[in-house]
C-alpha cells in the first residue's frame, strides 16, 4: 500500500456527502489525484451495521492511498467503527471529520460541533489512533464555530495524535460562502509540525499554486471544484490544458456508466446532480438539457441525450 508523500505537494480530493462516491473518486483518480477520501460516514450508522453505510467503505482498485473519512463523538462508538474499518483492506488513513455544518450533524456533537469541546475532541482523535491498525489518523477541521480559535484546534489535534491535518478556511459559522482565511491556514501551518493540507475555494492551478505559497501548506485539497471539473488535478499537476468537449463528452459518460455499474437503474437519478454540474463548463441549452434531464429515469434513454448534450462543441465561459 501506498504511502503519503508529503516531501511534494499533495493533491486530495476533498469529501462531500452525496457527491465522492466510489463511482466519482474513480474518475477523478485518473486525472492523477495523490489520496482520495470516503464520503463522510457515520460512526454510529456503521456500528449499527446499515448496509448503506457499510457500502460506503468500498473502494476501487485504483484508489491507494485511500483514507475513510468518519463522524462521531462518543468513544465506545468511535472505538467500534475504526475495529469494523480495521478488518477493511487497502485503508491508509481513517479521518475524523471535524469540519460537517450541517445542522443534523452538528446538533449530535458530531462534526464541526467538535470545535466547540476541544478536550472531547481529543479524546476522540486519541482514542481513533489508539485502536486503528492502519497508517496514518488525520483530522478535517474549520477554523472553530462561530469564532475563529484555529491555532488551538490544529494543536490540540497534533497533541492528540494526529498524523496531518486538512484545514478548511472557514468557520462553521462562514458555511460556504464567507471568504476563505488563507492567513489563518498559514498560521496553523507555522504553529504544528505535522503536515497541513489548504481546502477551501481552491478552482484552478493559479489558484491552488498561490494557496501553496501562500499558506506555506504540504498539499491542497479540492472538493466543489472537482465535482464539475474532475481533470483539474491534471490541470494543476501536469498543466493540462482546457479540456476538449471530446475528453468532458468521455468523462461524463464514463461517470454514468460507472454510476449505473454500482448503483443500478437508481444510479441514473443520482447522476442528475452530477450533470448538473458538468453543463455548467460552457455548453449551449445547457439548462433546456437540465429540465429534460431532470425527468428522465431510463438509463438507456438518459445515455443517449447525455450523448447528444455533450457531443456539441462549446466555449469556455469564465
Amino acid at each position: 500500500m501506498s504511502k503519503l508523500d508529503f516531501t511534494q505537494p499533495l493533491y486530495a480530493l476533498a469529501p462531500l456527502a452525496g457527491f465522492t462516491d466510489l463511482p466519482f473518486r474513480s474518475v477523478v483518480k485518473k486525472f492523477g489525484v495523490d489520496l482520495t477520501v470516503s464520503e463522510m460516514i457515520s460512526s454510529n450508522a456503521l456500528v449499527h451495521k446499515s448496509k448503506k453505510t457499510h457500502r460506503m467503505l468500498e473502494k476501487a482498485s485504483c484508489e491507494d492511498p485511500y483514507s475513510v473519512q468518519i463522524a462521531g463523538s462518543d468513544l465506545e462508538v468511535i472505538r467500534k467503527a475504526v475495529e469494523i474499518i480495521n478488518e477493511k483492506e487497502g485503508v491508509t488513513a481513517i479521518d475524523l471529520n471535524c469540519g460537517c455544518p450541517a445542522p443534523k450533524v452538528v446538533n449530535n456533537l458530531q462534526g464541526s460541533s467538535l470545535l466547540t469541546d476541544l478536550p472531547q475532541m481529543g479524546r476522540v482523535i486519541e482514542t481513533i489512533k489508539k485502536y486503528s491498525n492502519k497508517e496514518y489518523t488525520s483530522v478535517k477541521m474549520r477554523l472553530g464555530f462561530n469564532e475563529k480559535n484555529h491555532v488551538e484546534i490544529a494543536k490540540v489535534a497534533e497533541a492528540a495524535g494526529a498524523d496531518y491535518i486538512a484545514v478548511h478556511g472557514r468557520t462553521r459559522a462562514g458555511r460556504y460562502k464567507a471568504a476563505v482565511d488563507y492567513d489563518a491556514i498559514r498560521e496553523i501551518k507555522e504553529s504544528v509540525s505535522i503536515p497541513v493540507i489548504a481546502n477551501g475555494d481552491i478552482d484552478s492551478p493559479q489558484k491552488a499554486q498561490w494557496v501553496l505559497e501562500h499558506t506555506g501548506a504540504d498539499g491542497i485539497m479540492i472538493g466543489r471544484a472537482a465535482v464539475k471539473a474532475p481533470w483539474l488535478f491534471a490541470q494543476i499537476k501536469e498543466g493540462m490544458a482546457e479540456p476538449s468537449s471530446e475528453l468532458i463528452r468521455s468523462v461524463v459518460l464514463e461517470h454514468f456508466d460507472q454510476m449505473i455499474a454500482y448503483y443500478d437503474k437508481y444510479g441514473a437519478i443520482m447522476f442528475r446532480k452530477n450533470l448538473h454540474a458538468y453543463s455548467k463548463a460552457g455548453f449551449q441549452g445547457a439548462s433546456a438539457f437540465r429540465d429534460t434531464i431532470n425527468r428522465m429515469e431510463d438509463p438507456v434513454q438518459m445515455r443517449e441525450v447525455i450523448d447528444a448534450f455533450f457531443s456539441q462543441k462549446f466555449c469556455y465561459e469564465h
